[in-house]
């Protein structure tokens, strides 16, 4: 049975991937659905749920539409997360390979670099840049790569270890192919299947980062996102918790369906013979 049979085969997932597929329709149709800026000021204020059928979600202290602002939201959740997670990953990746091909100086170099990025919260690292350089979706997006790649480079690098051991890549060597192509070919082919089971949880990791850093107000103002509208809600949460609860909600849902597709990945690797994380 295939890497994609097992996958399927497993409950979780399903289930996240489910998840994922409504949160990226979501994102997608948000325009469709809600079309306009989702920060104009659309109707009365605190207005509740269900109350008028033109904001099924109700409206903010400042009469802008609760769903319209989820399903952007959702699509800003999204962006962030993969493009934090693919950074990271790629980072990481060149690192790992790196260090576990070229061995010896280059090795011990880049592992105290892990040791550094690893010894600083993800958080924390992601908190003091965006503070420093300043806020705008990009720099947001490279801060939490930054927190994020000593993870997967590490990861990275044990695979390439114990693989660059094996008789094909010393095959490989004894019929002259070049390093750079062993390692491309013969070594990262192998050694990804791990780190990509990793993925998930950085993309959960990012997600849940961003909105961390949208709530203390360092996301980007003209966009909008979850963490911002759980911040919207606070000043009112005793007349007004559906602001905070409906777009933490989704932000629970989004991390669960991550960690459900990290887990039925993680159990389609392991049922092929890879090791998962």
């Amino acid at each position: 049975m295939s890497r994609f049979q097992h996958f399927f085969s497993t409950w979780e997932g399903v289930a996240g991937l489910a998840l994922l597929v409504i949160l990226l329709l979501a994102g997608l149709l948000a325009p469709v659905i809600s079309p306009g800026d989702p920060l104009r000021i659309a109707g009365r204020a605190l207005l509740a749920p269900f109350s008028e059928p033109a904001f099924p979600l109700g409206t903010d202290r400042l009469g802008r539409d609760v769903l319209a602002g989820l399903l952007y939201g959702a699509r800003t959740s999204l962006v962030v997360g993969l493009a934090a997670a693919l950074s990271a990953m790629v980072l990481g990746v060149c690192v790992g390979m790196a260090a576990g091909f070229a061995g010896g100086v280059v090795d011990e170099a880049l592992m105290r670099v892990v040791d550094a990025f690893q010894i600083v919260p993800a958080f924390l690292l992601a908190l003091a840049f965006v503070s420093t350089i300043g806020v705008s979706t990009p720099v947001v997006v490279l801060a939490i790569a930054l927190g994020s790649w000593a993870d997967p480079a590490r990861l990275t690098r044990a695979q390439v270890l114990a693989i660059r051991e094996q008789d094909y890549v010393a095959s490989a060597k004894v019929i002259g192919m070049h390093p750079v192509e062993i390692a491309v070919r013969e070594v990262l082919p192998n050694a990804l299947p791990p780190v990509l089971a990793l993925s998930a949880t950085i993309v959960a990791g990012a997600i849940l980062t961003e909105a961390a850093l949208s709530f203390l107000g360092l996301g980007n103002p003209n966009i909008a996102t979850w963490g911002s509208m759980i911040a919207e809600g606070r000043s009112v949460l005793r007349s007004a918790s559906y602001l905070s609860v409906i777009p933490g909600a989704a932000l629970a849902v989004t991390v669960l369906g991550v960690h459900l597709f990290s887990e039925g990945l993680g159990k389609a690797l392991a049922e092929n013979g890879v090791r998962a994380v």
